[in-house]
């Protein structure tokens, strides 16, 4: 695809849903939540370490070899902390909703394609349960 100064119809209206969802009450709150965070050194170190911690466990898992219970203990203890801190734990629900929403406009898109038509809450799986249910 060639990249092109003019602005297509699709590039509009995709500039229409971005604002809209920026314009949402709760797309603020996430993004208060994570910039919160952003500005909170001590819960992204917390952040990091656990996320180093978790992916060292991950790969001794998946080379096979025995994980040490001291290392478990200590995952657990710092996991255990980042969760207690407001600041943190407000950032891990906000990347959540921030999926979700992701999810969700990705869904109805994809589904767009595959139908060549507007979706309608029918053509989701699950007795009529839709992108934005938070099931799938």
């Amino acid at each position: 695809m060639q990249a092109t100064t003019e602005e297509t119809a699709i590039i509009q209206q995709t500039k229409e849903l971005c604002q809209t969802i920026i314009d949402q009450p709760e797309f603020r709150q996430i993004r208060t939540r994570i910039d919160a965070f952003m500005g909170d050194d001590a819960a992204k170190a917390q952040y990091q370490l656990v996320m180093e911690k978790g992916d060292e466990l991950q790969q001794k898992q998946q080379m096979g070899a025995q994980l040490d219970n001291n290392d478990i203990a200590e995952f657990e203890k710092n996991r255990e902390l980042l969760l207690n801190n407001p600041v943190a734990a407000n950032f891990l629900t906000a990347q959540q909703q921030m999926h979700k929403i992701q999810e969700s406009v990705m869904q109805y898109v994809s589904k767009t394609f595959e139908l060549g038509r507007v979706p309608t809450i029918e053509d989701f799986p699950a007795e009529g349960c839709g992108p934005s249910c938070g099931c799938h």
